[in-house]
């Protein structure tokens, strides 16, 4: 609790909240359990949360609870809000565009919002050949459309999607969604001609890029193959799946390879996009250019937007109406991503996401030099991860990970867990936190550990 700066001085913006961690009452407090039990009256049990509080407001490095407390904030809303919480420029933009009109559906009425977010995301994601855009409301409807388009456009039908991949909710990204519980048990039957291949995975395989490549393409194509294949859709950093960064080469040879063979190569960047991980899209630091890129959460500083991104040749591809939504690219939403994706080009934000991955992986390496349960530590930019082992097996150990968040969370810090084994701690805080913030978030989390038998 020593931090005491405040975001009228913070280079980034923001609400004037003092960032510090302070604890007046245990989390959580009786207001927020209040909220709590109203919750679990009228919200279905199968909505979880994480953190036992009611949020009031947000900043910088900081959430503030009904009770007082202010939490560190290492999670940013599961990555969305990249820009901080409540950013001034984003607020001003939602509230001008909020005082003109709220909706009226692109596809009734189109407006000049939606043309602009299309024209930028165009500008911004990797790639200089001709690219469209199309919006919509989540990232699990960005990769649904993804989806159509390229089945549409090679008029093939079989998808490709990879072990420990998380693709959404809904019941096609169910379906390529690896992880069963809590996402998709008991929820099939799941879509069909969706087939699964091995990721690279360095810490746990052992393989080079080339040789976990040969051996996901092997298997696609005596198991799916190639004249068969619509798309192949990856998340460049595995997110939900334990923040997996592929070892070199693996992502170029499947481009390659989908190329070779006509197949859309779709990259999911929905947690990896907007600066996240130090550059604009993961992908960058693959040295890959996707057919399709699908991008939600951090685009628009906490409001519900999404898109799909590609070669213009493919996105065209759907016939008049075959896209769309009632909401896609709802005019205030858009209005905040353009306000956003400013904030990112023009903010130093790409330099802080990496001067913020800088400092995570040191402090989470020093940890992991005097911890031997801490088994690795992965990652780019303010998109790091540390793998918790039983480090006489080296076997996942999901159990710890599980108390060191349970004991964060009690000492006002926010800390998400992640990874197909349930083993591993995400570090997504919002690119506006404070660097001693940080420093006293990281000391909780190394205590936290450090009292687990």
């Amino acid at each position: 609790m020593t931090s005491t700066d405040t975001l009228d001085t913070h280079p980034l913006g923001g609400p004037a909240l003092p960032q510090e961690r302070r604890l007046v009452t245990a989390i959580p407090g009786p207001r927020s359990q209040q909220l709590l039990e109203r919750k679990a009256a009228a919200v279905p049990a199968g909505v979880g949360h994480t953190v036992p509080i009611e949020a009031v407001a947000a900043g910088g490095g900081v959430v503030v609870d009904a009770d007082g407390n202010s939490l560190i904030d290492l999670g940013s809303g599961i990555a969305v809000t990249g820009v901080g919480n409540a950013h001034p420029a984003v607020v001003a933009a939602v509230q001008a565009q909020a005082a003109q009109f709220t909706h009226t559906c692109f596809m009734i009425s189109p407006y000049e919002s939606y043309v602009a977010v299309a024209e930028a995301l165009n500008r911004v994601t990797p790639g200089s050949h001709a690219k469209k855009s199309a919006l919509f409301n989540s990232g699990a409807e960005a990769v649904e459309n993804a989806v159509k388009i390229a089945r549409k456009f090679t008029k093939r039908q079989a998808v490709v999607a990879f072990d420990h991949g998380y693709h959404g909710r809904t019941n096609l990204t169910m379906a390529l969604t690896a992880k069963a519980m809590p996402y998709k048990s008991g929820f099939g039957p799941f879509a069909s001609e969706i087939y699964r291949a091995p990721l690279s995975y360095p810490y746990r395989d052992g393989l080079t890029g080339a040789e976990a490549a040969k051996r996901a393409i092997s298997l696609i194509e005596k198991q799916v193959g190639a004249d068969n294949l619509a798309a192949m859709i990856i998340e460049p950093i595995q997110g939900e799946g334990g923040f997996i960064v592929p070892a070199d080469g693996f992502l170029p040879a499947l481009v390659e390879w989908c190329r070779d063979n006509g197949v859309v190569f779709i990259a999911d960047e929905v947690q990896t996009g907007f600066a996240r991980t130090g550059a604009m899209f993961a992908s960058e630091h693959f040295g890959i250019v996707p057919d399709l890129i699908t991008t939600a959460k951090g685009i628009a500083g906490g409001l519900p937007l999404a898109a799909v991104t590609g070669r213009a040749e493919i996105m065209d591809a759907s016939h008049t109406g075959g896209l769309g939504g009632t909401y896609g690219g709802n005019p205030i939403a858009c209005a905040a991503a353009l306000a956003s994706i400013d904030a990112f080009e023009n903010d130093g934000l790409l330099e802080r996401a990496r001067r913020i991955g800088e400092l995570l992986t040191d402090r989470l390496r020093a940890l992991q030099a005097t911890d031997a349960r801490v088994g690795d530590v992965r990652g780019h930019g303010a998109m790091i991860a540390a793998e918790f082992i039983d480090p006489v097996t080296g076997e996942p150990d999901a159990a710890l990970t599980a108390a060191v968040a349970k004991a964060c969370i009690a000492e006002g810090v926010i800390v998400l867990t992640c990874g197909t084994y349930g083993n591993v701690i995400r570090f997504l805080p919002p690119l506006s936190i404070p660097d001693d913030l940080l420093h006293e978030g990281l000391d909780v989390v190394a205590a936290a550990l450090a009292a687990q038998p």
